[in-house]
């Protein structure tokens, strides 16, 4: 059978199960100390053994699969046109969500003129923005994982393509929060979205490779609006709203698109299986999610602490290094805005790169290691990002270092998506990672805040010393989360997608309902005939 062949089979012709019995029994684990410590540090590079869902969507123990690196157009052709469809969509949502993020920190310097309030003020609108997205996704993750990916992306995307014109036409800087506010909940439903959307519906295999590209969608939405800001916005009348008029017609654009294709493979084979049974009532199905989601709280909150934790890490990587990097180019180097969204522009050519290149490594050489491994050797390329003076130096440093940040998370989705509850993948991974996001929130303002209050003189005047509170935060960040990763576990190639997503046990529920209610029914009959049958 070809590679592409045996892919297709793997999802299109299995019906997604109820999460199933667990099969086998883990052996008894070793007790603290030198003997344990040393198989779990050998597992981070070496096939451990664990709990996951196999082919058959059975949750079993053994040693996790790790496939041998596989040629990655190979990889890519194991996609069929439905999936590729999917995927780009999932991709260009994710994109959109970056582009729209991002048009705000690239403002900054001229909202702080605009409305008149400090570059410090300012940056209090990303942080309000990051607080708010835990929000939606939690409101987008539930309709998502109780009614298909499909009509909750679409609102979210319209939702966010409103919030961007209203943001254009903000009066005061109090409005103007407020939408952004708005608008955190709306980018908050996005990542768990295209996340399960994406990834779900493809074969494992390639899993690696696309949640590489995947994440990157965030870079190259800052790619774009960062090409806009060089090109339109300095030519155009609106000034820095033409960014938010762009990213309103660009995210307007994504859910027309969506609306032309159908639900995932996995609902759609899934309504199938379902077809001639009787309806089951939103009270029902409602009320079926919510019993689950109370039993995937008490089995998997350790969990749930982990994955928040290491998103928090995460997202201090990503907004620690990105949000006030032009600002930091402008203010802290004396650059010009020109040359600010040059460098930025590079720094997002090593984002998307570092993600393609890590998420399919991880692929063969396991999630936790290839994060371990990149964030240390990011850590090494931070005396370059922030210690010369010339532009050329500088750049290369962004570009390396975020080659790491970005290599790192491009192993997110797919990585967070095999830790989740599988029928809890869209609600799960997207709340947890906008918890670290809420977290995170204040990175923006803690860098922008120490870096002001300590001045230093370069090139001829006195300058907020943004290179220092880079330095620190940055260091720290990729030490934690190197640890972190360490001390946590994986489930490369657990097979999520077998599993029914949550609300599935309404429809088992129904159908016993209605067993029980027609062989009561059967039973009055028999009643009445006899009863008939006796008075004559």
């Amino acid at each position: 059978m070809s590679e592409k062949a045996a892919a297709e089979t793997t999802v299109d012709n299995v019906t997604p199960q109820p999460a199933s019995t667990q099969i086998g029994g883990a052996p008894e684990k070793l007790p603290w100390g030198w003997e344990r410590f040393k198989r779990h540090v050998i597992g981070i590079f070496v096939a451990p053994e664990g709990w996951y869902y196999n082919d058959n969507g059975e949750h079993v123990y053994g040693r996790l699969p790790r496939p041998p690196l596989q040629n990655p157009i190979k990889v890519a052709m194991m996609l069929t046109p439905m999936d590729w469809l999917t995927y780009m969509v999932a991709l260009w949502a994710w994109t959109m969500d970056g582009y729209d993020f991002h048009s705000g920190s690239l403002s900054v310097s001229r909202l702080a003129v605009y409305y008149g309030e400090s570059r410090d003020t300012i940056s209090e609108a990303i942080t309000l923005t990051l607080l708010f997205r835990t929000v939606g996704a939690a409101v987008f993750g539930i309709a998502g994982d109780l009614y298909g990916r499909k009509y909750p992306m679409i609102i979210n995307l319209i939702i966010i393509a409103v919030l961007q014109i209203g943001t254009a036409y903000a009066q005061t800087w109090h409005q103007f929060l407020a939408i952004r506010a708005l608008f955190g909940i709306g980018m908050g439903g996005i990542w768990g979205l295209s996340a399960s959307m994406a990834l779900e519906s493809m074969p494992a295999e390639a899993r690696g490779l696309f949640s590489g590209v995947l994440q990157q969608g965030y870079a190259l939405g800052y790619l774009l609006a960062a090409v806009f800001n060089l090109t339109v916005v300095p030519n155009s009348k609106h000034s820095w709203k033409a960014l938010f008029f762009i990213g309103a017609g660009l995210t307007g654009g994504v859910a027309i698109i969506r609306c032309f294709f159908p639900e995932s493979k996995l609902y759609l084979e899934s309504k199938k299986a379902r077809a001639g049974a009787p309806k089951v009532t939103l009270g029902k199905k409602v009320s079926a999610f919510s019993k689950e989601g109370w039993t995937m709280l008490k089995q998997y909150w350790r969990r749930a602490i982990y994955a928040s934790i290491m998103m928090t890490l995460f997202n201090f990587s990503s907004h620690g290094s990105q949000d006030m990097y032009p600002t930091y180019m402008q203010q802290g180097k004396g650059f010009t805005d020109k040359q600010a969204s040059k460098a930025t522009i590079i720094a997002k050519v090593g984002c998307v790169v570092g993600g393609l290149v890590c998420g399919w490594l991880s692929q063969a050489f396991g999630r936790r290691a290839t994060i371990i491994v990149v964030s240390l050797i990011g850590a090494c390329f931070i005396p370059m990002w922030v210690l010369p003076s010339d532009w050329g130096t500088l750049t290369a440093g962004a570009f390396l270092l975020q080659f790491c940040v970005q290599g790192a998370w491009g192993v997110v989705p797919i990585h967070l998506s095999e830790l989740s509850p599988p029928q809890f993948r869209a609600t799960f991974p997207g709340i947890t990672y906008q918890i670290g996001n809420m977290i995170s929130s204040p990175a923006a303002q803690i860098l922008s805040t120490t870096a002001e209050a300590r001045q230093v003189f370069y090139k001829g005047k006195f300058r907020p010393d943004y290179a220092r509170s880079q330095w620190g935060m940055m260091s720290a960040i990729f030490l934690m989360l190197a640890f972190w990763l360490a001390i946590g576990h994986e489930e490369l190639g657990s097979r999520f997608e077998l599993v029914a997503r949550a609300g599935h046990k309404a429809y088992e529920e129904n159908s016993v309902e209605d067993e029980e209610k027609g062989s009561i029914e059967k039973e009055k009959s028999s009643i009445e005939k006899e009863e008939i049958s006796e008075k004559k």
